[in-house]
C-alpha cells in the first residue's frame, strides 16, 4: 500500500469500490444457469409431472409431525419458565425466612444454604443469569437484615 493510499478517508475508498462494481460486466454477477419461473409453472401444470397422492399425504404428515414436535417443545419451554424461582425481593425474603431471624450467625447460615441451592455455578447454563440476580438480591436482603440486627443489639 502506498503512503497516499493509507491516508484516504472511508468515503473515498467507498467511492472507488462502487465505481469498480459498476465497471464490472453485467454477466459477472448473474447466475450461470438461467431460471425461468414461467416455464417451471407451465411444466407443473402440464400434467407431465406426476405426484402420487400418497407421496403428498406422507409429506404433509411429516410436516405435521415436525410442527407438533416444535409446538410441544415451545410448550415445555414455557412451562419450565413458569416454574423458575422468582426474582422478586419479597419472594426471596420469604424463601430465606428473614422475618424470623434474630442472630447474625443465623443470617450467615441462611446465606450459605441459599448460595448452595442457588449459586450460578451450581445451575444449568441457561439459568445462570437468573441465579446471579437471585444471589445478588438475597445478599442485599441479608446484608440489610444484618444491619438491622446489629442496630437492635447495639
Amino acid at each position: 500500500m502506498t503512503r497516499g493510499a493509507a491516508n484516504r478517508d472511508f468515503a473515498a475508498l467507498l467511492d472507488e469500490l462502487i465505481a469498480a462494481s459498476l465497471a464490472e460486466p453485467d454477466g459477472a454477477s448473474r447466475p450461470s444457469i438461467p431460471f425461468d419461473y414461467l416455464s417451471v409453472a407451465e411444466e407443473l401444470h402440464s400434467g407431465r409431472i406426476r405426484v402420487s397422492h400418497d407421496a403428498v399425504a406422507a409429506e404433509y404428515r411429516e410436516a405435521d409431525a415436525m410442527a407438533d414436535a416444535l409446538f410441544a417443545a415451545a410448550e415445555a419451554a414455557k412451562a419450565e419458565e413458569e416454574q423458575l424461582p422468582s426474582l422478586e425481593p419479597e419472594a426471596i425474603w420469604k424463601e430465606l425466612d428473614l422475618a424470623n431471624v434474630a442472630e447474625p450467625e443465623e443470617l450467615g447460615r441462611r446465606r450459605r444454604v441459599f448460595a448452595f441451592r442457588n449459586h450460578p455455578d451450581r445451575v444449568a447454563p441457561h439459568l445462570r443469569q437468573r441465579a446471579m440476580v437471585r444471589m445478588q438480591v438475597a445478599n442485599m436482603l441479608i446484608d440489610e437484615m444484618e444491619r438491622r440486627v446489629k442496630r437492635k443489639a447495639g
